[in-house]
């Protein structure tokens, strides 16, 4: 049986407080706590504290576009790469092509959608693992990004796209309630739809799912999709946030998108995802990166720590694995 991280904490005799996404929560208030005070209070002023929130949407929307492929077992090493030229055709079909804004918000997302589709029916072809298969369009993606522009930079493109970028609702900047916007949808598409539940069986289960009906391959399919248009998301918001773009856009995305999944709770065998997880998780990252900033920590240090907790995420996750099928 495969279950959402919010079902596992709901299962009778289970405390909500053992659930791991309650642990990460306390750490993320700890954490965000003790950096305001470091900070002299600066952390809670409303231009840093706008920033930070601004600045947490892409993180949000890019580690739960890796988290549905986890969701089935798989990687998907190419999302950086995908929303930097996602973000970059956006960009080019607003200046260059002339469309307005809606339009090339609509293309980006689509691009996305197709590559993540494209993703997809590789894997089920060739039957190679996603590992492998997004490692390759990875870096065909990272050519045609480069061919977009060259080095040259994005800017100056629609007043109203980047003037979206900057505003806030209620105090919150728009792109990051966008971004839980898109973490409710995907929440709501795991725990209630039936392709949802069909990922996360074939995810935990790919002999029993198919004994069952499901089709793994269509599961394959639609996880590396979502995948893709979720990156579109996240290159939509780089460009209304960012107010500029260019061939480097994406490059430091990569373990990000493992790291807020993995700490999150989501297993690498697939099976379970964790929204709540994700989202906490990558806040805890924002965190570390205003400290990186605050008190100029060297950016290896950062990568290293990061990479770390990352490592230890999966080995405690094996760990819990073998100690419940053995309780089982």
């Amino acid at each position: 049986m495969t279950l959402t991280a919010t079902q596992r904490s709901t299962l009778p005799g289970r405390h909500l407080w053992q659930a791991p996404e309650f642990t990460l929560a306390v750490i993320a208030v700890a954490g965000f706590a003790a950096l305001a005070v470091a900070t002299g209070g600066n952390l809670l002023s409303a231009g840093t504290l706008g920033a930070f929130f601004r600045f947490l949407a892409v993180p949000i929307v890019i580690g739960l576009s890796q988290m549905v492929v986890l969701a089935v077992g798989q990687m998907n090493l190419s999302v950086g790469a995908l929303t930097g030229f996602c973000a970059m055709a956006a960009a080019w079909l607003m200046l260059e092509a002339g469309l307005p804004a809606p339009l090339a918000v609509l293309a980006a997302l689509l691009l996305g959608l197709f590559a993540g589709v494209t993703n997809g029916v590789l894997v089920v072809l060739t039957r190679i693992n996603g590992f492998i298969v997004t490692l390759a369009t990875m870096t065909i993606i990272q050519g045609l990004r480069y061919g977009v522009n060259g080095p040259d930079t994005f800017q100056g493109y629609s007043p109203g796209l980047r003037e979206f970028g900057r505003a806030s609702i209620l105090g919150l900047p728009a792109v990051f309630l966008v971004a839980l916007a898109v973490a409710a949808l995907v929440a709501l598409f795991f725990s209630r739809t039936v392709p949802g539940r069909h990922l996360l069986a074939s995810g935990g289960s790919p002999f029993a799912a198919r004994l069952s009906g499901i089709s793994n391959d269509r599961s394959l399919i639609v996880a590396h999709g979502l995948s893709g248009l979720l990156a579109g998301v996240a290159a939509v918001l780089t460009v209304a946030a960012s107010g500029s773009v260019n061939a480097t856009i994406g490059d430091d995305l990569l373990l990000p998108s493992f790291a807020a999944p993995i700490i999150g709770g989501v297993a690498l065998t697939g099976g379970m995802v964790s929204v709540t997880g994700t989202l906490l998780a990558a806040f805890l990252v924002r965190l570390v990166d205003v400290m990186q900033a605050q008190f100029g920590i060297n950016p290896r240090w950062v990568d290293l720590i990061i990479g770390a907790v990352v490592l230890g995420a999966v080995l405690l996750g094996t760990v819990r694995t073998k100690l419940q099928e053995r309780s089982d």
